[in-house]
């Protein structure tokens, strides 16, 4: 009989068009590629039902997500309280079948009383109160701010309980060391992702990029940055590309001629850009789980520009070019633009990422678990 596994998730994961979802969705995938049965589970709040996930899962079942604002007051994370449904626990009691709950946000149930016999296992994508510590940082609404800094702390209490599951799958070397030294059964299950092969171009492109979610804070923080310390006084061509950009971004880009704003795209022409840059330029100032646009822009891109936290414990601090400072960028950056990128290079990156990031082995992993 094939193995069957519960997945639940944050969000419809498709399209797989932002980095969680890729994760989620590609590892659906690869574990219905080895004959798992799929019963997805999946919280709705602005994304659509996906005919497309029928194909890959044995049933897809769809919940709303609550967004009632008492449960700002509550002691559990919002994020878990608002995905609390007793829909989907009657679901997941009707069968003895493994469960893989995606984040911290589908664990409302990790302590029930009504699956304490049943393997639970937990995908981390983040150590997440350290994350909204991230997002409290580099937000500038004040009441935006102190949810992201009461949210902390309630994370943080809550976290405790991953000491409940089964198995703890971490996205990061970073991430397993720190989950770690605080619970057992803690793997390192790397991302899954929608490259087969590596596809960098050798040669010279035209262009630098940076590309990201731009509505999220920490993107648009790292746009303001390029533009306003790295790019501000350099002639190179910069595209910055992504979803929603702040007025403090637009009106920052209107008054440098070097820098265009390319927003709202679709995938394929945010993938089309990254094959074309000479250099993707991809600082974060967020080091937590591993930011699926670096893995996109070393399967896909050519040079790799990125700061410290971008890379730090990943195991891909060898594929980039590393600047600490906007000043150690700017001097990478006018050393870059002239330089080919080489045949060399690519073979470098397929020994380590048609390795590390095989989607086949990294399911093998979790088939074992189940």
């Amino acid at each position: 009989m094939p193995k069957a596994l519960h997945i639940v998730a944050f969000d419809v994961p498709s399209p797989p068009s932002y980095g969680g979802v890729i994760d989620v969705f590609y590892k659906i995938k690869a574990l219905n590629d080895l004959g798992v049965q799929i019963h997805l589970h999946c919280f709705k709040y602005g994304r659509e039902e996906s005919n497309d996930l029928n194909e890959i899962c044995k049933s897809v079942t769809y919940y709303e997500r609550t967004k009632r604002s008492s449960l700002l007051f509550s002691k559990t994370p919002f994020i878990v309280g608002s995905r609390r449904s007793e829909k989907l626990i009657a679901n997941l009691c009707k069968d003895d079948v493994p469960i893989l709950f995606e984040g911290l946000h589908c664990c409302a149930f990790l302590n029930s009383d009504k699956l304490s016999k049943r393997i639970k296992i937990v995908r981390s994508h983040n150590i997440e109160h350290h994350y909204y510590q991230g997002l409290a940082a580099a937000e500038k609404k004040f009441i935006k701010r102190m949810y992201f800094l009461r949210e902390v702390g309630k994370l943080e209490r809550f976290e405790q309980q991953l000491s409940l599951a089964s198995s703890i799958l971490a996205i990061s070397p970073l991430d397993t060391g720190l989950l770690s030294s605080k619970y057992n059964n803690v793997y390192h299950v790397p991302a899954f992702h929608p490259y087969t092969t590596v596809e960098a171009k050798t040669g010279l492109g035209k262009t630098a990029l940076y590309h990201g979610n731009l509505e999220v804070g920490e993107n648009n923080q790292a746009a303001l940055f390029l533009v306003n310390e790295v790019f501000n006084d350099l002639e190179i061509p910069l595209i910055i590309a992504g979803n929603n950009p702040s007025f403090e971004l637009r009106k920052a880009v209107s008054s440098k001629n070097n820098i265009t704003l390319k927003s709202n795209i679709s995938t394929s022409e945010i993938e089309k850009l990254i094959s074309e840059a000479q250099v993707n330029v991809l600082p974060t100032f967020q080091a937590t789980g591993i930011k699926l646009k670096l893995l996109a822009a070393l399967f896909l891109g050519r040079h790799c520009l990125v700061n410290p936290p971008m890379v730090a414990s990943t195991g891909l601090e060898s594929l980039c070019i590393i600047g600490e400072t906007a000043a150690a960028m700017k001097s990478s950056l006018q050393k870059i633009v002239e330089e080919d990128f080489s045949n060399d290079s690519i073979q470098k990156r397929k020994l380590i990422l048609l390795d590390r990031f095989s989607n086949r082995k990294n399911a093998e992993k979790i088939l074992d678990l189940i």
